[in-house]
């Protein structure tokens, strides 16, 4: 039976949890705010208690005086909310120790957890957390940071590790909560900030880094980015992704070393499985540690000098040769002779693999 007008026969069936979102909206309070909420929740509790205290105050003995007035109400609740007991005011009816043991009791255990929750958010956790940052920003030193943890950040770091690196030496910054989550299950360093601001590239030191890969998922956002790393980091390599052909430009000029357009790359892709239907195959092959090849940049060896680039040491197939800032194809006469300080770029099997 043909497909109905208006529909995509090949749109798979949605699974359950993607049928919907949970609605969700940002809340942002001030920490003055939070610590405000707490307290007067739990002075809520607090009069709560005092005033059934003074409904039941005849069921109390002031063993001093014999008069239960409105300020020994108010004593016997703080004291008997914050377990002191003195002993001096105490319930004798039966009543009264019902409600000491089925409502003061709970409100106790609930004005605790405030306030110890309230010193482990401002005091404990905070302290905790600026010492492992701390203690994390001491070993940061020729790491790789990036900067956007969306699609294309996130397929970024899990090719890093593929590749070898460190997850501790990779360093996450997006402002998403969700994502940052995501990326931490790696092993990855985490921060969730701006990364525009130079106090959150500073705190990750950006300036030591090996290099820097951005992918903020707005060209605008991405070229900003690019700005602030290069006026803090003057040396360090920027690898950037922008997604209009005319925004590449200002991207390098803004001190990108290297400008990825995937929209590029995929038409590139595209257009390459017309006259050759493993073209796309071969080059996606390449660009993963996955595949059965990959591609390789590296410095020769002074064991190769005066190698041509047919005759490397790990037996890889040259491709280009980058000497003085120049690219050098293996065809020119210049390959016939690799010179110190040349770098070279070979395609090489993946290990494990068999040939390409």
């Amino acid at each position: 039976m043909p497909p109905q007008a208006g529909r995509n026969p090949f749109k798979r069936k949605p699974k359950l949890a993607d049928q919907f979102t949970p609605l969700r909206r940002q809340v942002k309070i001030p920490v003055w705010g939070d610590i405000g909420i707490r307290a007067g929740f739990a002075l809520g509790l607090l009069f709560m208690v005092i005033m059934i205290h003074w409904w039941d105050r005849n069921g109390l003995v002031d063993n001093v005086d014999g008069d239960i007035s409105f300020l020994d109400v108010v004593y016997f609740t703080m004291i008997s909310v914050t377990t002191t007991g003195f002993g001096d005011i105490a319930p004798v009816s039966d009543r009264a120790r019902l409600i000491e043991a089925v409502i003061v009791t709970p409100v106790r255990i609930a004005v605790l957890f405030i306030f110890v929750g309230a010193a482990y958010d401002f005091v404990i956790k905070r302290s905790w957390e600026k010492f492992r940052m701390a203690r994390i920003q001491e070993q940061l030193s020729d790491h790789v940071v990036v900067l956007g943890y969306g699609v294309s950040g996130s397929q970024s770091v899990g090719e890093l590790i593929e590749r070898g690196v460190d997850p501790r030496c990779i360093v996450v910054i997006d402002p998403s909560a969700d994502r940052l989550a995501e990326a931490e299950k790696l092993g990855v360093n985490v921060m969730a900030a701006d990364a525009t601001r130079d106090e959150t590239l500073k705190a990750v030191r950006i300036e030591q880094a090996q290099s820097v890969l951005i992918s903020a998922g707005r060209d605008d956002t991405s070229i900003l980015l690019v700005l602030t790393v290069r006026h803090l980091a003057p040396d360090v390599p920027i690898s950037v992704v922008v997604r209009a052909e005319d925004n590449e430009l200002l991207a390098r000029q803004a001190g990108a070393n290297n400008v990825i357009n995937p929209v590029r790359f995929t038409g590139l892709l595209l257009a390459g499985s017309v006259k050759g239907a493993h073209i796309s195959d071969y080059l996606a092959d390449l660009a993963s540690v996955s595949g059965r090849v990959q591609l390789v940049e590296r410095v020769v060896t002074e064991a190769e000098c005066g190698r041509p680039i047919t005759d490397l040491a790990t037996g890889g197939q040259g491709l280009r040769v980058y000497r003085n800032g120049r690219a050098i194809g293996f065809w020119e006469d210049e390959c016939r002779s690799l010179q110190p300080g040349d770098v070279v770029v070979e395609i090489v099997p993946t290990a494990g693999s068999e040939d390409g």
